[in-house]
């Protein structure tokens, strides 16, 4: 099956050596700079939400499965699938953690043997513990060093892959673009995957690591409360009521207190965060929109309504993160006051046990010790709620999107929606549309039933009124528009290439923005200065190493000369014209199709556009006519020349030094023979 999108032409073998080694070299640069790709696994199966559930049900539904579908892909890292490094890495991490909590006892160990030493005024144990303090301070720290290089590498490896994968889905049959015209919550796509993913992939390895220190510490730790507290004993109304380890009833009281405080005062952080996070994004995308479309703004004097759109945006991002303000309040009384509250309620518990000789110093002081590592390992909630609420918005975001690329997956492997076909065409036929249907994601028709066969070297004019379906018929050509029925067949091992409207403008150097898609280096600057001197920016040539904002600096016209440059430098064999002369004037565009019919005599062309003038450079005119359920083909003629404007466009090339020859388009042997228009049924 031929391809819709380009292949850079081979001249020779040598250029093809070079264009290879360069190829490997940007692959190698690729890896190295993202360490370790993803690779995508398949969409899971859609579940329909059940029909009898409430609103809200089904909304908290759907969260749920959002967080369990962003699991199904970024669970493949330690997978079959996934980086190699990341077992190892992980069971790294966990090694340093049971080892550290184990320097965390000796700590406190040593914490009672110096503090009884100081009660005792043994002057030799204190200088001998004090010796002793320093490797253990010097083997915890190399431990927590460790930990954060493990935890880190974990993180930005994982990030990576999960990145790479997405990437890779959501560039892959042109699903970027389908997304704009496909319903779904995947606005911002590019925040998602820079922000919300690695907001995504960094907190679980924290929260993950601090509730194994937080369980390895506190069932440590609680042994060590329970054997130094014992029991106690209260004289309550004549009688005594014995505590079994009182000092671990009470830790666990208190982080119960704490934590359900938490989790009342913090259930709003989940939809708060989220709330703020979409704000955030839809903010940088309305400055990101002024950037991109600055000349058109300035221009018309748009500043004032778009400084409006900004304040509008910009106070919604306020009130969001006014309210999470108020949520971070709240959360900061019980965590302030749990943090000031915990080294305290230790010693007044112990204070009687040891007032009355039954506790020493330093066991005091180790239950104290002991008792905040508990509190710590119980109040991690307490700590991380406002972090576990952001990371679950963030991993939602970075779902929905997942989700709106597994119905473009699933759509292009089933048969539920037509999916337009692509073969090759018979005989020496150049494009066949065969009974070509193009409709919307939701099936609506925009056309209906087309067929038509083009030929090699034939210029192919598609007119009709605005809103015909013109745009979406050449979309449907390049392979961009998936969704109808029918087939869309190119001659095999022929390539095709479009112009829009507006030709994307690359960052980097204008070298760059010439050849792109290929490689800026793929061609030599002799024939990148020779196509910009064709198409009249030989004024450029000198800037052609220069690495500028070209996307701002070009005008409208100037980018479309440019994007007929590439066609010189890539030579494709069938070219799709989408109002690609729109910004010209009509004696540029005259030039234009000139140059491309002399430069290359072969290609066949496939344009959209509104000017009458534009007939005189093509063979044939097919027009499509909007209709109720469909646009659809009501002519297809061959056109007539015009003498005086074909006389003219001689005396033009004359002027110029260029006889017609006879393989020009312009020369009596390849005009179009003088005919009667008639309609194709």
């Amino acid at each position: 099956m031929p391809e819709a999108r380009f292949k850079p032409k081979s001249v020779d073998a040598a250029q093809l050596r070079d264009a290879e080694k360069s190829r490997h070299e940007k692959q190698s640069t690729v890896e190295a700079a993202s360490e370790v790709v993803g690779e995508a696994a398949p969409p899971p199966d859609f579940i329909e939400p059940d029909p009898e559930l409430t609103p809200e049900e089904a909304e908290q539904a759907r969260k749920r499965y959002l967080l369990k579908r962003f699991w199904i892909s970024a669970r493949g890292y330690w997978g079959s699938i996934g980086d190699r490094l990341a077992w190892p890495c992980t069971i790294g991490l966990l090694v340093l953690i049971v080892t550290n909590v184990g320097f965390q006892y000796g700590i406190n160990v040593w914490n009672r043997a110096i503090f009884d030493a100081i009660e005792q005024r043994n002057a030799h144990t204190v200088y001998r513990l004090s010796a002793v303090f320093v490797p253990l301070v010097l083997g915890s720290t190399s431990l927590v060093v460790a930990q954060v290089f493990f935890r880190m590498t974990i993180q930005r490896r994982w990030r990576s892959w999960l990145t790479t994968a997405v990437i890779a889905r959501w560039l892959a049959s042109g699903r970027y673009y389908q997304l704009n015209l496909v319903g779904g919550d995947h606005s911002n796509p590019e925040a998602r995957i820079a922000e919300d993913l690695r907001i995504a992939t960094e907190s679980p390895v924290d929260f993950i690591a601090g509730v194994i220190v937080a369980f390895l510490s506190a069932s440590t730790f609680i042994v060590v409360l329970w054997t130094i507290g014992g029991a106690l004993t209260l004289p309550i109304a004549g009688s005594t009521v014995t505590i079994p380890g009182f000092l671990v009833v009470t830790a666990v009281i208190y982080a119960a207190i704490t934590s359900t405080s938490m989790a009342v005062i913090g259930r709003h952080f989940v939809h708060l965060s989220e709330e703020k996070n979409q704000a955030e994004a839809e903010f940088r995308y309305t400055l990101t929109r002024v950037r991109e479309n600055g000349e058109s703004i300035a221009l018309l004097g748009g500043e004032e309504e778009e400084r409006s759109g900004m304040d509008k945006t910009f106070a919604h991002v306020l009130r969001q993160w006014a309210l999470l303000a108020g949520q971070h309040m709240r959360t900061a009384l019980v965590s302030q006051g749990s943090s000031l509250f915990a080294p305290v309620v230790p010693v007044l518990l112990c204070a009687p046990k040891f007032l009355e000789g039954s506790m020493t110093l330093g066991q005091v002081m180790q239950a104290a010790s002991a008792f905040a590592i508990v509190q710590g390992a119980f109040g991690w909630l307490v700590d991380n709620y406002p972090r576990l609420a952001d990371w679950n918005a963030c991993a939602r975001r970075i779902a929905s999107l997942m989700m709106s690329l597994d119905g473009l997956e699933r759509a292009e492997q089933s048969n539920t929606l037509g999916r337009i076909k692509r073969g090759e065409t018979e005989g020496d036929a150049m494009l066949g549309l065969n009974n070509l249907s193009v409709s919307l994601d939701d099936g609506t028709a925009v056309v209906k039933e087309t067929e038509v066969v083009i030929k090699p070297a034939e210029r192919v004019l598609v007119a009709g009124e605005s809103g015909s379906g013109k745009s979406t018929l050449v979309r449907a050509v390049a392979g961009l528009w998936p969704w109808g029925s029918g087939s869309v067949n190119i001659h095999a091992d022929r390539r095709l290439f479009m112009l829009p409207q507006r030709p994307y403008i690359p960052t980097g150097t204008l070298r760059r923005a010439v050849a792109y898609p290929g490689a800026a280096d793929n061609w030599t600057l002799k024939k990148i200065k020779a196509a910009l001197d064709k198409v009249g920016l030989d004024y450029l040539s000198a800037k052609i190493e220069e690495d500028a904002p070209w996307d701002q600096t070009l005008s409208g016209g100037e980018k479309q000369r440019l994007a007929f440059a590439r066609l010189l430098l890539h030579s494709p064999d069938i070219i799709v014209l989408d109002e690609a002369t729109s910004a010209l004037d009509e004696k540029s565009q005259d030039k234009m199709m000139e140059m491309i019919i002399r430069e290359l005599p072969k290609v066949t062309i496939i344009s959209v556009a509104h000017r009458a003038e534009l007939e005189t450079f093509h063979s044939r005119k097919i027009t499509l006519e909007r209709r109720e359920g469909g646009a659809k083909l009501v002519s297809d003629i061959d056109l007539v020349p015009r003498k005086g404007r074909r006389n003219l466009l001689v005396r033009l090339l004359r002027h110029r030094g260029a006889q017609p020859k006879a393989s020009t388009p312009l020369s009596k042997a390849a005009l179009p023979q003088t005919k009667l228009p008639q309609t194709k049924k």
